[in-house]
């Protein structure tokens, strides 16, 4: 949470405080009527103590109590008070729901509106307990505003420690399997975890073991003691730090179980195309929604090359039929970049848009049946290396190990591309293809290389997923292929390499964990976009040139160079004549 400054004396605008109460509460009313309380009910955050269902609600009421205290200068009793205001009001919102419901059958405008959510917001009592949403909100909104108001040395550790409980438990039934599958934690997992969440003794460890965790980290203050280092030493240090990131990457999939190994190779997958697109929009700024396309003749190429079922035109090995699939989605690339990179903005992402579903069409279509399966697809693609099932790389590590190392590859050519001559010619074009052009920059040969290359490593892509499910389906080759990997670099930052690994992992890992809550996993996906555009516009990690521009101070009223000598006349500022 943020820093709240302490001022006495700081008035609260209860008009606001009732204003944001009431937002909380429309939004605790969409999500009971939603079902999202009800469908969370049945997993615990911590057994017997609170539902995720339940959780839900006090989520709005410390995010209504949040925006309401962050920023200004409260002291700690005007917080409680504005915070368990507001609280209060989120609370009649649901209140209100619980007393319609017993009167009125809302499953007639409402079909997730089930009697079980008046359960579950008055904890079992019904229409009796209609109290319980507004006084329960409002100790929570009260609650928040005492732990904003605190010391930060109290504060940071808490909410650390609040954070950590919530995603434990949110995560309960992925974190228990692994440590229940090895004799070494399995004790520790029957410790922490029931079957539907936390246990009450696992919560408290939790909170106690990062609170702690944050006091010994703060004491120790690893990073302002490197900070103190010579530099020469310090230099010594980084590739420490260098060698443990690798192990740690290279350790994941064999560490965190086979449900997380495959959504790691999922993601391994996303930072590759990520990582190749991230040429064609963040750097060279051409919007293309039709990637998905050089995806699918990569990964069709290989299955053709490679398949041993009926559409297999050549038997061979996955390691021969790759540089086949890249050559063949760059040469894509061309045919189709041609004809429309002379088109800028929106009509560009369009007709992008109309490549990629005429490729999607043809796939499933009569018309190439007999070469490309139709809608039965190419079956029985090889894996690319051929183990037994109990060998180390087994499944879905070994995809993660070349998506890897082929994301490393791509990204040692990303890097030279921006540093070079061409790719300060694609951030030129870029920020303006008219001062481009007017530079001497060939806009449509420029551009092509860049889509040439986005194609290509699209096509790399495609074909380590062909070897990683062993099949290709036209229903594979989705829109949604093609929007995933443009958010990504937009939330990861665009053209920034680091944000792609960062916006893959939000993005493409964290929605594949919430797989268990299908229904709503795209709400939250979607929230969490506009959260993002609000908030932080130029991504996660962005790079050093769009931060420089999102971020620009604003000009002073002499900014111009022209003052004011106080009877209205002009003057020029020191420093701006000549």
């Amino acid at each position: 949470m943020m820093d709240a400054a302490v001022a006495p004396g700081a008035a609260v605008d209860w008009r606001r405080v009732f204003r944001i109460g009431l937002l909380g509460g429309v939004v605790a009313l969409y999500v009971s009527l939603v079902g999202m309380v009800e469908v969370f009910n049945p997993r615990a955050l911590v057994t017997g103590v609170i539902t995720l269902g339940q959780t839900s609600m006090v989520l709005v009421g410390v995010g209504a109590a949040y925006l309401i205290i962050r920023g200004q200068s409260f002291d700690r009793t005007r917080a409680a008070a504005a915070g368990a205001v507001a609280g209060a009001v989120v609370g009649v919102f649901p209140a209100a729901l619980v007393v319609v419901s017993e009167l009125v059958n809302l499953r007639a405008m409402f079909l997730r509106a089930s009697p079980g959510t008046s359960d579950v917001l008055t904890f079992g009592l019904g229409v009796v307990g209609a109290w319980v949403p507004i006084v329960a909100l409002a100790a929570v909104g009260g609650a928040t505003g005492l732990l904003m108001t605190a010391r930060a040395d109290i504060r940071r550790p808490a909410s650390a420690a609040l954070m950590a409980l919530l995603l434990t438990g949110l995560f309960a039934g992925l974190l228990r399997p692994p440590l229940l599958a090895s004799s070494v934690t399995a004790a520790l997992g029957r410790f922490l975890f029931a079957s539907d969440g936390l246990t009450v003794a696992g919560a408290i460890f939790t909170l106690i073991a990062v609170v702690a965790g944050r006091v010994a980290v703060r004491r120790v203050s690893l990073r302002s003691r490197v900070a103190a280092l010579p530099p020469e030493r310090r230099r010594a240090v980084r590739p420490v730090g260098l060698i443990a990131l690798i192990l740690l990457v290279l350790w994941l999939p064999h560490g965190i179980g086979p449900f997380f190994a495959q959504v790691v190779a999922v993601v391994a997958l996303y930072v590759l195309m990520g990582l190749g697109l991230n040429i064609t929009l963040g750097l060279a700024g051409l919007l293309d929604l039709g990637f998905v396309a050089f995806f699918a003749v990569g990964a069709y190429t290989v299955g053709l090359l490679t398949s041993t079922a009926e559409y297999g035109i050549a038997l061979w090995p996955f390691w021969a039929a790759v540089p086949f699939a890249v050559l063949l989605a760059m040469a894509f690339g061309a045919f189709f970049g041609l004809p429309i990179l002379g088109i800028r903005g929106d009509y560009l992402a369009i007709a992008t848009l109309g490549f990629g579903e005429i490729i999607r069409i043809l796939a499933g279509s009569d018309l190439l049946k007999g070469l490309l399966g139709g809608p039965r697809g190419i079956i029985n693609i090889p894996k690319p290396i051929e183990v037994s099932p109990d060998h180390i790389l087994a499944g879905p590590v070994q995809i993660y190990y070349i998506a890897l190392v082929a994301a490393v590859a791509v990204a040692f050519v990303a890097i030279r591309l921006r540093a070079s001559r061409l790719g300060r010619a694609w951030i030129a074009i870029r920020e303006d293809e008219d001062v481009a052009e007017a530079l001497g920059i060939n806009l449509v040969q420029t551009k092509l290389l860049a889509y040439m290359l986005g194609a290509a490593f699209a096509g790399l892509g495609g074909a380590v997923f062909a070897g990683l499910l062993g099949s290709m389906f036209a229903s594979s080759i989705t829109l949604f292929v093609s929007i995933n990997v443009a958010a990504l670099i937009i939330v990861g930052g665009m053209g920034s390499i680091p944000g792609v690994v960062v916006g893959a992992i939000f993005l493409i890992g964290v929605p594949e964990l919430f797989r268990e809550f299908s229904d709503y996993r795209f709400l939250f996906y979607g929230i969490a976009l506009i959260a993002m555009m609000r908030f932080r516009p130029e991504g996660l990690l962005p790079s050093g040139i769009v931060q420089r521009e999102l971020h620009v101070p604003e000009p002073d009223a002499d900014s111009d160079g022209l003052g004011d000598d106080g009877d209205g006349t002009a003057r020029l500022s020191p420093g701006t004549a000549g």
